[in-house]
């Protein structure tokens, strides 16, 4: 939820505001020493090779020393362009993640572009596997952090819900694709230990689930097992099932907001905006 009044009355952006240096580092406003020896390298190039070493051996392998040992340059050097590793990682992150997808307008309506916006922060987290175990530091303030950002609270505009509303439905979707992206990577990556695929393994824990409930007190899940059906395999298929409940619990709010409105307006009122682009509700 959001703790303070943000609006551009409230000195927000005046210029006694000064931006942590990672910050401005990140937006490219941190200010280039006038002393010392010439650069030889440059920001990308630092923060590139991290996510290189990530992406071929972990997370775990990237450290100031193996970045520079990459680059052919002294480790100490790196802090010239970079203050710390936790200040590499959160730029690794965020160039990593890279850009939100397009939007497609205003006429998309609001479920379809929420549910892209999800879509695209869990393909963005399986295309970097790594950036899962970075551990979130703050708020989103780097650069595509931001256009992720603005992106998502677009899709909300004109539903009717409450500052705080949007910015908790951007933490529940995001968090959702996140956590979605971490659990499936963590059954693959043990899936893969084992010589077998995920679809295989998702099998056998059924078949084993029967085998130690069947003499047991547990009528539900022998009511689940005895329903049976096909497995499918198809990994995602709780991932939409899933953000298809949280976009019609959001759809709710926005009725409701909308509800409200009516109310407020009387029997004049246009009673607000539903602002679901015609998409069903199970979408």
């Amino acid at each position: 939820m959001l703790a303070v009044n943000v609006g551009l009355g409230g000195g927000v952006n005046g210029p006694d505001i000064e931006l942590p240096e990672n910050v401005a580092l990140a937006w490219g406003l941190r200010n280039r020493p006038s002393r010392g020896p010439k650069r030889s390298l440059s920001l990308d190039q630092v923060v590139s090779t991290g996510i290189q070493i990530a992406q071929a051996d972990g997370l775990a392998a990237v450290s100031m020393s193996r970045v520079a040992s990459e680059l052919g340059v002294a480790t100490m050097s790196l802090y010239r362009y970079v203050p710390t590793k936790h200040d590499l990682l959160d730029l690794m992150v965020d160039t990593a993640y890279g850009p939100p997808p397009r939007p497609r307008g205003v006429d998309e309506g609001w479920r379809p572009a929420l549910a892209r916006w999800g879509e695209g922060n869990l393909t963005a987290l399986r295309r970097q596997p790594w950036m899962r175990h970075v551990p979130i530091s703050g708020p989103p303030i780097n650069p595509n952090q931001v256009r992720w950002l603005e992106y998502g609270l677009a899709a909300l505009r004109g539903t009717g819900l409450r500052a705080t509303e949007q910015i908790s439905t951007i933490m529940l979707v995001s968090g959702y694709a996140r956590s979605w992206a971490t659990l499936t990577a963590d059954i693959a990556e043990a899936a893969a230990r084992t010589g077998q695929t995920p679809a295989e393994v998702g099998l056998r824990y059924w078949q084993h689930l029967a085998v130690v409930t069947a003499p047991g007190p547990y009528p539900a899940i022998h009511e689940l097992l005895a329903e049976g059906g096909e497995y499918d395999e198809d990994v995602d298929l709780e991932w939409r099932f899933g953000l298809g409940r949280v976009l019609d619990g959001v759809a709710v709010m926005i009725e409701a907001r909308a509800a409200e409105a009516s109310r407020d307006a009387g029997p004049s009122g246009d009673g607000g905006p539903s602002g679901d682009g015609g998409v069903p509700a199970g979408a």
